[in-house]
Protein backbone atom coordinates (compact mmCIF):
# COMPACT_ATOMS: atom_id res chain seq x y z
CA UNK A 1 0.00 0.00 0.00
CA UNK A 2 2.84 2.43 0.76
CA UNK A 3 4.26 1.80 -2.71
CA UNK A 4 0.85 2.55 -4.23
CA UNK A 5 0.72 5.89 -2.44
CA UNK A 6 4.25 6.77 -3.56
CA UNK A 7 3.41 5.84 -7.15
CA UNK A 8 0.38 8.14 -7.11
CA UNK A 9 2.28 11.00 -5.44
CA UNK A 10 5.17 10.96 -7.91
CA UNK A 11 2.80 11.41 -10.87
CA UNK A 12 3.58 14.82 -12.47
CA UNK A 13 -0.05 16.00 -12.40
CA UNK A 14 -0.54 15.32 -8.68
CA UNK A 15 -0.42 18.41 -6.44
CA UNK A 16 0.27 18.46 -2.66
CA UNK A 17 -3.44 19.05 -1.93
CA UNK A 18 -4.76 16.33 -4.26
CA UNK A 19 -7.45 14.06 -2.77
CA UNK A 20 -5.78 11.18 -4.63
CA UNK A 21 -3.04 11.18 -2.01
CA UNK A 22 -5.45 9.28 0.23
CA UNK A 23 -6.63 5.85 -0.88
CA UNK A 24 -8.68 3.09 0.70
CA UNK A 25 -9.22 -0.45 -0.56
CA UNK A 26 -11.71 -2.27 1.58
CA UNK A 27 -11.91 -2.01 5.37
CA UNK A 28 -8.27 -2.85 6.15
CA UNK A 29 -6.11 -1.56 3.32
CA UNK A 30 -5.20 2.09 2.77
CA UNK A 31 -2.45 4.55 1.97
CA UNK A 32 -1.81 8.18 2.84
CA UNK A 33 0.89 10.15 1.02
CA UNK A 34 2.24 13.64 1.59
CA UNK A 35 4.26 15.78 -0.81
CA UNK A 36 6.53 18.54 0.51
CA UNK A 37 9.19 20.74 -1.05
CA UNK A 38 12.72 19.68 -0.14
CA UNK A 39 13.86 23.27 -0.65
CA UNK A 40 11.97 24.30 2.48
CA UNK A 41 14.70 22.57 4.47
CA UNK A 42 18.11 24.07 5.16
CA UNK A 43 20.65 22.56 2.79
CA UNK A 44 23.72 22.01 4.98
CA UNK A 45 26.08 21.63 2.02
CA UNK A 46 24.85 24.87 0.48
CA UNK A 47 25.34 26.68 3.79
CA UNK A 48 28.96 25.60 4.31
CA UNK A 49 30.29 25.28 0.73
CA UNK A 50 32.80 28.03 0.05
CA UNK A 51 32.50 29.27 3.65
CA UNK A 52 30.26 32.17 2.68
CA UNK A 53 29.92 34.21 5.92
CA UNK A 54 26.28 35.13 5.29
CA UNK A 55 25.27 31.50 4.74
CA UNK A 56 27.20 30.31 7.77
CA UNK A 57 25.41 32.98 9.78
CA UNK A 58 22.12 31.44 8.63
CA UNK A 59 23.22 28.11 10.14
CA UNK A 60 24.21 29.93 13.31
CA UNK A 61 20.79 31.62 13.51
CA UNK A 62 19.02 28.31 12.92
CA UNK A 63 20.93 26.59 15.72
CA UNK A 64 20.15 29.52 18.01
CA UNK A 65 16.45 29.13 17.18
CA UNK A 66 16.80 25.50 18.28
CA UNK A 67 18.07 26.58 21.68
CA UNK A 68 21.77 25.83 21.14
CA UNK A 69 23.95 28.11 23.27
CA UNK A 70 26.73 30.28 21.85
CA UNK A 71 29.72 28.10 22.77
CA UNK A 72 28.06 24.96 21.48
CA UNK A 73 27.08 26.70 18.23
CA UNK A 74 30.68 27.78 17.67
CA UNK A 75 31.87 24.23 18.32
CA UNK A 76 29.30 22.68 15.98
CA UNK A 77 30.01 25.07 13.12
CA UNK A 78 33.81 24.91 13.37
CA UNK A 79 33.77 21.12 13.55
CA UNK A 80 31.45 20.93 10.56
CA UNK A 81 33.68 23.26 8.54
CA UNK A 82 36.71 21.16 9.48
CA UNK A 83 34.78 18.05 8.41
CA UNK A 84 34.08 19.33 4.90
CA UNK A 85 37.18 21.41 4.10
CA UNK A 86 40.10 19.78 2.23
CA UNK A 87 42.87 20.74 4.67
CA UNK A 88 44.04 19.52 8.08
CA UNK A 89 44.15 22.92 9.78
CA UNK A 90 42.13 22.94 12.99
CA UNK A 91 39.79 25.87 13.56
CA UNK A 92 39.55 27.54 16.97
CA UNK A 93 36.63 25.36 18.10
CA UNK A 94 36.99 22.64 15.48
CA UNK A 95 38.45 19.16 15.08
CA UNK A 96 40.55 17.53 12.39
CA UNK A 97 41.80 13.94 12.08
CA UNK A 98 42.75 12.18 15.31
CA UNK A 99 42.70 8.62 16.61
CA UNK A 100 39.24 7.21 15.90
CA UNK A 101 38.07 10.35 14.10
CA UNK A 102 38.48 11.04 10.39
CA UNK A 103 36.71 13.98 8.72
CA UNK A 104 35.55 13.31 5.18
CA UNK A 105 37.22 16.44 3.77
CA UNK A 106 34.22 16.69 1.44
CA UNK A 107 30.63 17.87 1.51
CA UNK A 108 28.06 15.57 3.10
CA UNK A 109 26.73 12.72 0.98
CA UNK A 110 23.78 12.10 3.31
CA UNK A 111 22.35 14.23 6.09
CA UNK A 112 22.96 11.31 8.51
CA UNK A 113 26.68 12.05 8.18
CA UNK A 114 26.19 14.86 10.67
CA UNK A 115 26.03 12.15 13.35
CA UNK A 116 29.75 11.52 12.76
CA UNK A 117 30.79 15.16 13.19
CA UNK A 118 32.19 16.17 16.57
CA UNK A 119 30.04 18.65 18.44
CA UNK A 120 26.84 17.44 16.77
CA UNK A 121 26.28 14.40 19.01
CA UNK A 122 23.58 15.92 21.23
CA UNK A 123 21.79 17.68 18.37
CA UNK A 124 21.62 14.57 16.17
CA UNK A 125 20.42 12.34 18.99
CA UNK A 126 17.20 14.34 19.47
CA UNK A 127 14.02 12.96 17.84
CA UNK A 128 13.28 14.65 14.53
CA UNK A 129 16.63 16.45 14.44
CA UNK A 130 16.80 16.23 10.64
CA UNK A 131 13.18 17.22 9.90
CA UNK A 132 14.27 20.64 8.62
CA UNK A 133 17.66 19.74 7.11
CA UNK A 134 18.74 18.28 3.77
CA UNK A 135 21.62 17.86 1.34
CA UNK A 136 19.36 17.28 -1.66
CA UNK A 137 17.71 20.61 -2.49
CA UNK A 138 18.98 23.13 -5.02
CA UNK A 139 20.25 25.30 -2.15
CA UNK A 140 18.45 28.57 -1.44
CA UNK A 141 15.48 28.35 0.94
CA UNK A 142 12.19 27.66 -0.85
CA UNK A 143 9.69 30.10 0.63
CA UNK A 144 6.82 27.93 -0.58
CA UNK A 145 7.70 25.31 2.05
CA UNK A 146 10.12 26.68 4.66
CA UNK A 147 8.99 26.13 8.29
CA UNK A 148 9.20 28.72 11.04
CA UNK A 149 12.77 28.17 12.28
CA UNK A 150 14.18 27.99 8.75
CA UNK A 151 12.50 31.30 7.93
CA UNK A 152 13.90 32.81 11.12
CA UNK A 153 17.40 31.95 9.90
CA UNK A 154 17.02 34.16 6.82
CA UNK A 155 18.79 37.55 7.02
CA UNK A 156 16.38 40.37 7.72
CA UNK A 157 13.42 38.09 8.45
CA UNK A 158 12.04 39.29 11.79
CA UNK A 159 9.81 37.13 13.97
CA UNK A 160 6.85 39.35 13.07
CA UNK A 161 7.53 38.89 9.35
CA UNK A 162 7.84 35.13 9.80
CA UNK A 163 4.50 34.86 11.59
CA UNK A 164 2.75 37.08 9.06
CA UNK A 165 4.13 35.09 6.15
CA UNK A 166 3.24 31.71 7.69
CA UNK A 167 -0.35 32.86 8.22
CA UNK A 168 -0.60 34.16 4.66
CA UNK A 169 0.91 31.05 3.13
CA UNK A 170 -1.15 28.49 5.03
CA UNK A 171 -4.52 30.22 4.69
CA UNK A 172 -7.40 30.04 7.20
CA UNK A 173 -6.79 26.40 8.19
CA UNK A 174 -3.14 27.18 9.12
CA UNK A 175 -1.96 24.05 7.23
CA UNK A 176 0.44 24.12 4.30
CA UNK A 177 -0.41 22.08 1.22
CA UNK A 178 -4.19 22.37 1.53
CA UNK A 179 -6.84 23.86 -0.73
CA UNK A 180 -7.13 27.20 1.10
CA UNK A 181 -3.43 28.13 0.89
CA UNK A 182 -2.60 31.56 -0.50
CA UNK A 183 -1.44 31.09 -4.09
CA UNK A 184 1.88 32.82 -4.69
CA UNK A 185 3.00 32.67 -8.31
CA UNK A 186 6.46 34.13 -7.86
CA UNK A 187 8.93 35.57 -5.39
CA UNK A 188 7.67 39.00 -6.37
CA UNK A 189 4.20 38.05 -5.10
CA UNK A 190 5.80 37.19 -1.76
CA UNK A 191 7.79 40.44 -1.74
CA UNK A 192 4.58 42.39 -2.24
CA UNK A 193 2.69 40.40 0.41
CA UNK A 194 5.40 41.12 2.98
CA UNK A 195 5.72 44.77 1.88
CA UNK A 196 9.47 44.42 1.46
CA UNK A 197 11.30 47.40 0.02
CA UNK A 198 13.39 46.87 -3.13
CA UNK A 199 16.55 47.14 -1.00
CA UNK A 200 15.31 44.57 1.53
CA UNK A 201 14.39 42.20 -1.28
CA UNK A 202 17.79 42.58 -2.97
CA UNK A 203 19.53 41.66 0.29
CA UNK A 204 17.30 38.62 0.73
CA UNK A 205 17.33 37.39 -2.88
CA UNK A 206 20.59 35.35 -2.80
CA UNK A 207 19.20 33.19 0.01
CA UNK A 208 15.70 32.36 -1.22
CA UNK A 209 13.96 30.50 -4.01
CA UNK A 210 10.42 29.56 -4.98
CA UNK A 211 9.12 26.14 -6.01
CA UNK A 212 12.38 24.19 -5.86
CA UNK A 213 12.23 21.25 -8.28
CA UNK A 214 13.26 18.77 -5.56
CA UNK A 215 10.34 17.22 -3.67
CA UNK A 216 9.84 14.70 -0.87
CA UNK A 217 7.13 12.08 -0.62
CA UNK A 218 6.26 10.21 2.56
CA UNK A 219 3.75 7.44 1.92
CA UNK A 220 2.24 5.34 4.71
CA UNK A 221 0.50 2.13 3.76
CA UNK A 222 -1.62 -0.12 5.96
CA UNK A 223 -2.69 -3.66 5.26
CA UNK A 224 -4.49 -5.41 8.11
CA UNK A 225 -2.19 -4.94 11.12
CA UNK A 226 0.93 -4.13 9.09
CA UNK A 227 2.10 -0.53 8.56
CA UNK A 228 4.84 0.37 6.10
CA UNK A 229 6.36 3.76 5.28
CA UNK A 230 8.22 4.78 2.14
CA UNK A 231 10.13 8.05 2.01
CA UNK A 232 11.61 9.25 -1.25
CA UNK A 233 13.23 12.40 -2.55
CA UNK A 234 13.16 13.17 -6.26
CA UNK A 235 13.74 15.95 -8.74
CA UNK A 236 10.82 16.82 -10.98
CA UNK A 237 11.94 17.78 -14.48
CA UNK A 238 8.88 18.35 -16.62
CA UNK A 239 7.10 15.00 -16.81
CA UNK A 240 10.16 13.11 -15.57
CA UNK A 241 10.92 12.20 -11.96
CA UNK A 242 14.61 11.69 -11.16
CA UNK A 243 14.93 9.63 -7.98
CA UNK A 244 17.51 10.90 -5.47
CA UNK A 245 16.86 8.80 -2.35
CA UNK A 246 14.49 5.99 -1.34
CA UNK A 247 13.96 4.64 2.18
CA UNK A 248 11.55 2.07 3.57
CA UNK A 249 10.57 1.73 7.21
Amino acid sequence: MAASGAEVAITPTIKPNSPNLEGKFGPRQSYSARITGEGGRLNINWLVAGENPARIEMLRQYLEAKGIDLNERDRMIDCLLDWVDPDDLVRLNGAEASEGYQPANALLVRIDELKKVKGWEAFTSAPGWDDELTVNSTGPVDLAWAPRDVLRALPGFTDAMVERFLQLRAGPDRKDGTADDTVFKSLDDIRAALALSPEQFRELSPFISFKDSVLRIVSTGRSSDVTRVIQLVFRRAGTTAQLITWKEF
